[in-house]
């Protein structure tokens, strides 16, 4: 039973990412500057924009771990890969949209307001929950990861949707990549940037390694309990 082993690279990627969750909040506390116009309010939005790369990448890569579920032979890895990935986005979802409404309270005096970016991205984390939701109403594995994979494929299109919204749309919330209102950045707020992209893509490498290895050793389990109970 291998996942009862002792995780040494586990164990590394999460200290390393404890290391840099310092280092992140030591670049946008204090080597970045104070924003003129919005203040220390907007130091929000180093941890904000880290958050949400790791949202859509998690997401991504549910989305590729789901076409090669069905590609390769519906491996089970893949769909352990895809749902851990999934959980792991939602969470993370769930947490931009608390800090951002953390951010438009005092910038847009109000918590929330139905513009693109943020419609597209509430109705995404639904889409995401949903899926949670489904496989919790079948209850064969296969059939499972099967409609899952399916599932996973097409929800991933809110995730592009919700990126160019800003774009596409009229839109008061800011453009980071586009040539939407966003405020430039200092090369000092760039580095502080940086670090949090760079700090929340290794917190996200390190919960997928700890949440695929509970799954698998879920299987290990499942697969003794029926050895128990066929004898």
């Amino acid at each position: 039973m291998t996942t009862a082993k002792r995780d040494t690279l586990g164990m590394v990627l999460a200290a390393a990412a404890a290391v840099m969750v310092s280092a992140a909040a030591y670049f946008a506390f204090a080597y970045a500057p104070t924003e003129r116009v919005m203040g220390d309010v907007q130091r929000i939005f180093y941890f904000h924009v880290g958050i949400a790369w790791v949202a859509g990448l998690a997401l991504f890569v549910a989305f590729v771990a789901s076409i090669l579920y069905l590609a390769r032979g519906e491996q089970r890895r893949y769909d352990i890969l895809a749902v851990a990935s999934v959980e792991i986005g939602v969470v993370f979802g769930i947490m931009v949209v608390l800090s951002g409404m953390l951010w438009a309270r005092p910038v847009w005096n109000t918590w929330w307001t139905w513009d693109p970016r943020l419609t597209t991205t509430a109705i995404a984390l639904f889409i995401y929950i949903a899926y949670l939701m489904l496989r919790g109403a079948i209850d064969d594995p296969q059939r499972r990861a099967r409609f899952s994979a399916v599932y996973g494929i097409i929800a991933f299109a809110s995730v592009p949707i919700t990126f160019f919204a800003t774009r596409w749309w009229n839109t008061i919330h800011p453009d980071l990549f586009g040539q939407g209102d966003f405020p430039p950045l200092t090369a000092q707020m760039r580095t502080a940037m940086f670090v949090s992209l760079a700090t929340f893509s290794l917190v996200y490498l390190t919960l997928l390694r700890m949440r695929t290895r509970v799954e698998r050793a879920a299987d290990e389990v499942a697969v003794l309990k029926q050895q128990v109970l066929s004898r």
